[in-house]
């Protein structure tokens, strides 16, 4: 490459792209910088504790209706003017969040944080393969990947240190200048396609609505089923109903119509379907233990926001680190194998995590959470190569909404079995260890005699004795009793990875292919 060749590149591809990626790290760090810290912001909104959640589900349903829409929008509007009109969209709902005055203000200004921010995620995916031709989507395809798994893990630790330094209104306004930048730069910098307004004529505005309804349904009973108790309770069972039959509609809907906002046949690719299966099964892995160990670390040590995201930290920087080896490894291997060697480490983690203890503090997580981040590039990067790069431009933006669907999709699936594990396995392990809280256990009758003295020695404080003895015993069984649930969630998981291990064989190897001579 010439010298002259090489600064042209730079600002036709390279700066675009990196423009691109901040504001898909910024939109994806937005969903854990918040989650770490919802209880500050119901407290500052005088939010009911069954307020609170809907902060973050209102984000979470207005986003996973637009992700699959984006390949239409972007064919509609354009790469560069969607992206754009999506970072500003985000920009300004970042801020109305920062001036919420109550919690119904916030849960609207969120979902439409989530309905205006939501496209910059996909068209990244969609983006590499236009910027990067030949070996070097192995950069893109691990830049992408890792901005998609670092992300959510810094979330907690960056969204700690703002809450506990500033306050929660500044979880929003840190994204004001950065999002005002990239809105400026994006429309500045990128030209990938033109827009094409004729397709606003015959769009299957039916099947919008089926799959907003389905989709946003969905997400609604999977965050909130655990809370309500599943289908005991009539709105998620009816939830569940309608999401189910909406979806079915909408796959026949697509499969039927001329021009459909979701192209379902990409799925005949099996390259494409396998790797929707395993973008679904990182999602669940990702998602789910960002879930699992600030609420470990919350409840069952007592940790704070902060406290917690340094704890978890150790992830994020070994998923840094593991970018640059998987970037020198794939330039030499096939990427199927070291596929094959992230979903199985990360599986080999969440072994490790099963492990747990209630004494587990941030010196016992730091193997086990090392284990888990520098693998994940690997799980993560091969599957945009393997999966989107088997099918032809023409398909590419349909079915990058689905891929990216999928991750979310994957992520609140893992969430909410996480969550009826812990409610159900608690109860089971409790009710287990309890039974063996008898007269024959020596080790529970001195505990008990132990405090009862103590407080027996006031006067008229024998019966208080007691009761508190009673208590003291009831918080380490339940206390061991969560903990093993975790242990039991952390299983799952590990078995999610183990099937998808498994499948990576059956992918197509995808050679890319070098750029014609004339290509920029």
């Amino acid at each position: 490459m010439s010298e002259r060749a090489a600064p042209q590149s730079f600002f036709v591809s390279i700066l675009p792209f990196m423009v691109m990626c901040v504001g898909m790290f910024i939109a994806l760090l937005d969903i854990q910088i918040v989650a770490s810290s919802l209880q500050d912001i119901g407290g500052g909104l005088s939010a009911a504790q069954d307020q609170i959640g809907w902060v973050q589900t209102s984000y979470l349903v207005a986003e996973i209706i637009v992700i699959p829409l984006s390949g239409w929008l972007t064919r509609v509007f354009s790469t560069r003017w969607l992206f754009t009109f999506s970072a500003a969209g985000f920009t300004l709902a970042s801020m109305l969040c920062g001036f919420a005055w109550s919690i119904e203000s916030m849960i609207v200004f969120r979902a439409l944080q989530g309905l205006l921010g939501a496209s910059m995620i996909p068209t990244v995916f969609t983006s590499s393969f236009h910027y990067f031709q030949g070996p070097k989507r192995v950069y893109a395809a691990a830049v992408v990947g890792s901005i998609a798994s670092i992300a959510p893990t810094l979330g907690p630790v960056i969204g700690g240190w703002i809450t506990d330094t500033l306050n929660w209104h500044w979880l929003f306004y840190v994204n004001v200048i950065p999002g005002t930048i990239i809105t400026i730069l994006v429309a500045l910098l990128v030209k990938i396609d033109k827009a094409d307004p004729s397709l606003l004529k015959g769009a299957d505005y039916i099947g919008m609505v089926l799959m907003a309804v389905s989709l946003g349904t969905a997400e609604y009973v999977l965050e909130e089923g655990t809370r309500w108790n599943w289908f005991d309770d009539a709105t998620i069972r009816n939830g569940a109903i309608v999401a189910s039959v909406t979806m079915v509609l909408f796959v026949i809907r697509s499969l039927t119509y001329a021009q459909p906002v979701v192209d379902f046949r990409a799925f005949g690719n099996r390259n494409f379907a396998i790797g929707c299966f395993l973008s679904f099964v990182t999602g669940i892995g990702i998602f789910a233990t960002i879930y699992l160990t600030p609420l470990f670390l919350g409840y069952v040590r007592g940790y704070d926001a902060f406290q917690t995201g340094v704890a978890v930290f150790s992830t994020g920087v070994a998923s840094m680190v593991g970018v640059p080896v998987y970037i020198f490894l794939a330039k030499r291997f096939d990427t199927r194998w070291l596929m094959m060697f992230g979903l199985a480490s990360f599986g080999a983690s969440m072994w490790s995590f099963s492990a747990i203890t209630s004494q587990w503090s941030a010196a016992e997580l730091l193997l086990p959470q090392i284990f888990r981040g520098f693998p994940q590039v690997f799980a993560v990067a091969p599957s945009v190569n393997l999966g989107l790069g088997s099918l032809p431009p023409e398909r590419l933006k349909y079915a990058s909404g689905l891929f990216n669907t999928m991750r979310n999709l994957g992520g609140a699936v893992g969430i909410a079995i996480c969550g009826a594990i812990l409610n159900d396995r608690t109860n089971f392990h409790f009710l287990t260890i309890a039974s063996h809280l008898t007269p024959q256990n020596e080790a529970a009758m001195r505990l008990l005699d132990n405090v009862g003295q103590r407080y027996g020695q006031l006067p008229g404080a024998v019966a208080d004795g007691h009761a508190a003895a009673l208590k003291q015993l009831w918080a380490l069984a339940y206390r061991e009793a969560s903990t093993m649930a975790y242990a039991d969630a952390f299983l799952v998981i590990m078995v999610a990875f183990v099937i998808a291990t498994a499948l990576v064989p059956f992918l197509r190897n995808v050679t890319p292919k070098a750029p014609p001579p004339d290509a920029h």
